[in-house]
């Protein structure tokens, strides 16, 4: 059932109320099972659910009366009836899948709403990339919510995208079905600084009466994250402390715990409410971005609400903030998030509300996932060549591209580096003392060298700097056309002549990501849609990614979910240092800065 067939409320009320009165037989029936209410934060045993239609008609001690000749059911047998979960702020494209596959993978975990901003592929195809995803993601058997992204480029000034996201393109998908809000808004400098066409989408969305995404990447609290918060944002994901979580709430935000592939911002604010008693109604559970892998053997939102619970919340209020919390935030309460009539008949059966074990996942009253395999269909979108023809180098690169001019007579160079921090967003802007060869600067001491190529015009550019934290030796180069947000193609490497290959071979594959050492490639992940992603299982590309996590290791890598790590470097809205294709992007000022400190 796609939201094409899905009927509304209003479409089928006369239904669940004859169902509900027992003038009618229930499509479906759950039986004997314990109610787990998330109005309430009751667990209620002995209870029966009847569906019509796609949507629940009734919840009480006995659904005998709905019961007809064609009435399904489904013998609960004691087992907890919870919501289906809902994943409030993510990138599909970050799976390295498309919305068809990522449900796929996440359908038996028991995700059955995600509220997905597809600002990745805006950056690539525009407006017309994101229309894309939306109309992929409304023929699912799940409920997949659009965002419209409100940042391409992220950051004015310092950033070119393959397209720009314009407050008109923004007025236009308000009036899409689907659309439930504006994406998040990464332009928190604009923001802050009144910016009119920052405002413009903000407005925008709200006169259309939907949700602002909000993106605040900074520590500071003071009156930036102020001007900021009467900007319009009414969520933020960004927060890695419990007083970026106590701040959020307390202006009226929501704060969105994520637990993603490499970011674990959840424990560290959750104490917000497990210790500083705050109303969880104020907190949302989210994943921002899961790599397939992650997909495939831990989980989606069920691995964070156990998370949730392993650090210490009530297992009833942890679904709450993976489910009602999530649909009231969105406008959505009356549609889904809890088990409640009228409301899409999202359910899942577990034996345990601690473990969560996903053992049969019903998505607008049909089964669509029992004991870890999804017994749905998810219809592909025909996406056209357009979409898989965007990595535009403008030549083959050679190894010179890559090298680093030192000043005029320099034996060494104090060098600006770009310090990744494991399982987190942000990065540290590092120094280090660099040895000079034959005039080129060279990489010593764990720090590598990283390259920006442009790749969606042709241009041939190519801006070079220094990354540390990853680890690597040997003769290797990691490239990949997935480069947070702008998506050109980030090359990190040990050896110039690997970082050449490394580029040009995804050329030849149209996008994806290619590790090469000691003179040949050792993994490749295929990404031929907008160089971001596969219309492959999620499982092929899980493989496919493993290897190339394997790959990495043995380049001496040791970092949890290192890929993930490399495809930010070129994120110049996260603090404190990032390449583009204008060059080494201070973020702490928004401004461009040289890659030399001054002697």
């Amino acid at each position: 059932m796609s939201d094409a067939t899905l009927k509304t409320w209003a479409e089928v009320a006369a239904d669940l109320v004859a169902v509900a009165a027992g003038r009618a037989s229930a499509d479906l029936v759950i039986r004997g099972g314990v109610w787990v209410n998330v109005h309430t934060r009751e667990v209620l045993p002995g209870h029966d659910i009847a569906v019509k239609a796609g949507r629940i008609a009734y919840v009480g001690p006995d659904a005998g009366h709905c019961v007809g000749a064609g009435t399904e059911i489904i013998e609960a047998g004691g087992r907890y009836m919870i919501p289906g979960l809902c994943d409030a702020h993510m990138h599909v494209e970050s799976g390295m899948l498309t919305p068809a596959e990522f449900a796929r993978a996440v359908i038996p975990h028991g995700t059955t709403s995600m509220f997905t901003d597809p600002h990745e592929i805006a950056n690539v195809l525009g407006l017309g990339g994101v229309r894309m995803m939306h109309d992929e993601a409304a023929l699912q058997p799940i409920n997949i919510f659009t965002q419209m992204p409100s940042c391409a480029p992220s950051a004015p000034g310092l950033e070119t995208t393959g397209h720009e996201i314009t407050p008109e393109d923004v007025a236009e998908a308000m009036g899409w079905p689907g659309i439930v809000g504006l994406g998040e808004m990464m332009n928190f400098p604009g923001v802050v600084a009144g910016d009119a066409k920052m405002l413009a989408e903000i407005a925008a969305t709200q006169g259309a009466g939907k949700t602002v995404g909000g993106h605040y990447a900074s520590p500071d609290l003071g009156p930036a994250f102020h001007a900021y918060a009467a900007g319009g944002p009414a969520d933020d994901h960004e927060g890695t402390r419990e007083e970026d979580a106590i701040a959020r709430v307390r202006q009226g935000m929501r704060a969105m715990l994520r637990l993603g592939s490499a970011w674990y911002d959840v424990e560290s604010q959750i104490t917000a409410v497990t210790e500083k008693g705050l109303d969880p109604r104020g907190f949302i559970l989210c994943t921002d971005d899961c790599h397939s892998g992650t997909l495939v053997n831990d989980g989606h939102m069920n691995r964070v609400v156990r998370h949730a619970i392993a650090c210490g919340c009530d297992p009833v209020v942890a679904l709450q903030m993976a489910t009602i919390n999530t649909a009231t935030h969105f406008g959505l309460e009356r549609e889904l998030g809890s088990i409640a009539p009228g409301r899409r008949a999202d359910i899942i059966l577990t034996s345990d509300l601690e473990t969560l074990p996903i053992e049969h996942v019903i998505a607008r009253g049909v089964t669509v996932a029992k004991d870890g395999a999804c017994l749905a269909e998810c219809p592909h979108y025909d996406w056209p060549d357009a979409a898989r023809q965007t990595v535009h180098l403008g030549k083959a690169l050679g190894a010179a591209d890559f090298e680093i001019a030192a000043p005029e007579g320099a034996n060494s160079v104090t060098a600006k580096v770009i310090g990744v921090v494991e399982n987190q967003a942000p990065t540290k802007a590092l120094t280090a003392e660099l040895p000079v060869s034959g005039g080129i600067v060279e990489g010593a001491g764990g720090v590598a060298q990283i390259a920006l190529v442009e790749r969606h015009r042709g241009t041939g550019g190519v801006t070079n700097g220094f990354v540390s934290g990853f680890g690597y030796a040997g003769r290797m180069a990691l490239a990949s056309t997935v480069a947070h947000d702008s998506h050109h193609m980030i090359v990190v490497g040990t050896d110039r002549e690997m970082m050449a290959a490394a580029a040009n071979r995804l050329t030849e594959v149209g996008g994806g990501v290619t590790l090469w050492a000691d003179g040949s490639e050792k993994a490749l992940v295929e990404l031929p849609i907008a160089g971001l992603m596969s219309d492959a299982p999620a499982r092929e590309v899980a493989a496919k990614a493993e290897a190339l996590g394997a790959a990495m290791e043995a380049c001496g890598c040791t970092l949890n979910n290192a890929f993930m790590q490399h495809s930010l470097l070129a994120l110049v809205v996260i603090p404190e240092l990032r390449i583009s294709d204008l060059g080494l992007v201070d973020v702490t000022r928004f401004e461009l800065t040289e890659l030399f400190e001054e002697t």
